[in-house]
């Protein structure tokens, strides 16, 4: 009797970017679409995390270290949610840009004037 060997699913939002390379369960087109996604989600923590900084301080801005872990843990949580539920349209870009390697070009977005 002939078995074959039985590959686990793997979802590709559990790799890590450091490991996506290497990983031989996932087909070229995962890793590129999770390297898009998580690019996207550093991206939108740096925005996120600038954009959460007060502007003027007050009696009422919590600077203790306790507040900046949870402000920090509120932040990556929400860019990966962003990132993988469709973002803000980088990982689009991203993983449309990687895929058009080679002799192909793609074409130039149409631009209104208007």
């Amino acid at each position: 009797m002939n078995v074959s060997a039985v590959q686990p699913k793997i979802d590709p939002s559990h790799v890590g970017v450091e490991n996506l390379m290497g990983n031989t369960a996932l087909t070229e087109d995962q890793k590129i679409v999770e390297a898009s996604k998580q690019f996207e989600a550093i991206l939108l923590r740096q925005f996120l995390a600038e954009s959460q900084k007060p502007v003027f301080k007050s009696e009422f801005t919590d600077e203790s270290s306790e507040a900046g872990i949870y402000q920090d843990m509120i932040t990556n949580q929400l860019a990966d949610s962003l990132a993988h539920s469709g973002g803000v349209g980088l990982a689009q870009t991203f993983q449309h840009q990687m895929t058009h390697r080679g002799g192909e070009t793609p074409a130039a977005p149409k631009i209104s004037h208007q």
